[in-house]
């Protein structure tokens, strides 16, 4: 006989509605009401009253197959037949990840049909597919930031089943699974958590509206709904790893950080499960802290995206310095995230007007996520350009080798690998048209700053806007998108095969350039990568005599002396022999 819990410390009664049936519930210990209900068996709908209001679905709803308005349905995961039982993921260090929006990754966008895709991973060399977050969110389409129902796998991918298909689809050739969970706010629609009891506080702002209810009063059990959500993905959908988003918007005075008790708790699921567990955090902070093991007073997350070099990495390739953008844009930037971790590492950042950041002095390249584009740097532009429609071929394979040969753990984003021509734009789906015009007003008022032309960003809330969204796999077959996925494909290979080039010992990194010529030599042990950031021809002085081999080039016409190596207009050349970098201009 399933017993019904749930939390509600200020009400004066709960019900619990099923079938017709309307059940009273008793309220237990620190505010938790309970009934035994025999009729509440896998695939059963119901609901919660509180004070006589709603129904409400629970705020711990594993199912709801008709959105965040209509009654929750009760979901028994044993029921579901694994086949993964012997799987172990890759060390994160060995990681090629790859980001992935469900909705948009197929035409059908659902998790089904997404496993049709996954021989596509393998062949590029993909390790880990990374999921948007895919918790009940608003309508039919979005891109599941402002999800509601936090422990229910959207009904429109596919709901819980096609959730755990996935996975195990993944699992069983060889592919580890990373979910994107939200736990800085939750959606503006569908949030019945307030009804409930004190998830949210006012002493604290977030872009989003109430922060989350982390350090006062009734808090413990708000940290015990966020950290079993957390701990429900990777036991009951076996997924092998979490990124969390925004943990700079965590608000968390208390002596052990909501990170660090969540870290703490993911370990001891790890020794439970005898399956290796991630955490990786999306930071704003540039703080170490969050990366540090808690033995030296970090919060013991395994990595974290690296902005900085996104950042470095981009404004020397497309020449963009608004908005954020204005603290990068010199080769020395690039260089100093290669060897030290962040560029913005205590010093002043004109764009915030501040100093920045802590120095990441000893963590390990394998602490860091590094991309060329991700789907908050493309999906964040007025048109949803991706880093391709701003660059030439040999400009976008000098970014492709930059990312897969830094000392940082490479992340794709989906479609990034053949120079994907459909934009990624923001989309949603609000059934509320006022939501959905302050959405769009909200938007133009943001790109503002980058000062792009507002009135031609289109509305997330047209589902064109998503339609355009969509992959074209068609292209794949098709120049120059083909040339463009060998090389990545090459890359990927390279990497693997190399160990200097999947070690992330930053202090074994060496970065040369000349800013004013505008080329880049990086060294990682014996082998090395010189990158042309010119448009033109370049002789460039950095090699030894002796022998040297050359693996991998963006373009033909490369040439190597004995003292240099010749590199066409906007080109990269990986080889491996001995290099010079005794010169007088850095």
């Amino acid at each position: 006989m399933p017993e019904i819990r749930v939390w509600a410390p200020k009400a004066q009664e709960v019900t619990l509605d099923s079938n017709n049936r309307i059940l009273c519930m008793t309220k237990g210990e620190q505010g938790w009401w309970y009934v035994n209900a025999d009729f509440i068996q896998n695939g059963v709908d119901y609901a919660f009253r509180i004070d006589g209001k709603g129904p409400f679905p629970d705020p711990r709803s594993a199912w709801q197959p008709y959105g965040l308005h209509c009654p929750s349905r009760y979901m028994d995961h044993s029921i579901f037949t694994w086949t993964d039982s012997a799987w172990q993921q890759p060390p994160l260090g060995s990681a090629i990840i790859y980001e992935m929006h469900v909705g948009t990754f197929t035409s059908d966008g659902t998790f089904d049909s997404a496993v049709d895709r996954i021989d596509h991973l393998l062949d590029l060399g993909v390790t880990h597919l990374e999921l948007m977050p895919v918790a009940e969110f608003s309508g039919n389409r979005g891109w599941g930031y402002d999800g509601a129902d936090l422990y229910a796998p959207h009904h429109g991918y596919g709901g819980p089943e096609g959730l755990k298909r996935l996975v195990n689809a993944c699992h069983e050739r060889g592919l580890a699974v990373i979910l994107d969970v939200v736990y800085n706010h939750l959606g503006p629609v569908g949030n019945y958590l307030g009804r409930f009891g004190p998830y949210f506080t006012r002493r604290y702002a977030t872009p989003w509206g109430e922060a989350v209810n982390l350090d006062g009063p009734e808090s413990d059990a708000v940290r015990r709904f966020f950290v079993d959500n957390a701990l429900m993905w990777l036991r009951d959908y076996h997924i092998d790893g979490l990124r969390i988003d925004a943990v700079h918007a965590i608000v968390d005075t208390s002596a052990i950080h909501f990170l660090e008790q969540l870290a703490a708790e993911v370990n001891d699921l790890e020794a439970e499960l005898g399956r290796h567990l991630i955490l990786i955090a999306e930071s704003d902070l540039n703080d170490p802290q969050v990366i540090r093991t808690p033995e030296v007073g970090g919060y013991g997350i395994d990595a974290q995206w690296n902005e900085d070099f996104h950042h470095s990495l981009h404004t020397v390739l497309t020449g963009e310095h608004v908005g954020y953008y204005r603290d990068f844009g010199k080769l020395a930037d690039l260089a100093k995230v290669l060897t030290q971790g962040f560029v913005y590492d205590g010093c002043y950042s004109v764009h915030r007007r501040s100093h920045h950041g802590r120095t990441a002095t000893g963590l390990s390249g394998h602490r860091f996520i590094g991309c060329l584009q991700n789907h908050d740097q493309v999906g964040n532009r007025a048109l949803g350009e991706r880093i391709g429609h701003l660059l030439l071929p040999g400009q976008l394979k000098m970014g492709a080798a930059m990312v897969l040969t830094s000392p940082f753990v490479p992340m794709l984003f989906q479609g990034e690998e053949w120079g994907a021509s459909t934009p990624f734009l923001y989309f949603t789906d609000h059934q509320e048209p006022g939501l959905g015009a302050a959405v769009k007003t909200g938007r133009q008022k943001e790109f503002a700053s980058f000062g792009w032309e507002t009135d031609k960003i289109p509305d997330p809330q047209d589902e064109e806007t998503f339609l355009r969204s969509r992959l074209d796999w068609s292209e794949i077959a098709m120049p120059p998108h083909h040339e463009l996925l060998d090389f990545y494909r090459s890359l990927i290979k390279l990497r693997r095969q190399i160990p200097e080039l999947h070690n992330g010992r930053m202090e074994r990194t060496a970065v040369y350039f000349d800013e004013e010529v505008r080329w880049l030599i990086m060294t990682r042990g014996r082998i090395w990568m010189v990158f042309n950031f010119a448009p033109v021809n370049q002789r460039i002085p950095c090699l030894k005599p002796g022998k040297k081999e050359i693996l991998l080039t963006s373009e033909e016409g490369v040439t190597v002396e004995d003292d240099a190596i010749l590199l066409p207009g906007h080109s990269v050349a990986i080889g491996v022999g001995p290099v010079n970098l005794c010169h007088d201009k850095k």
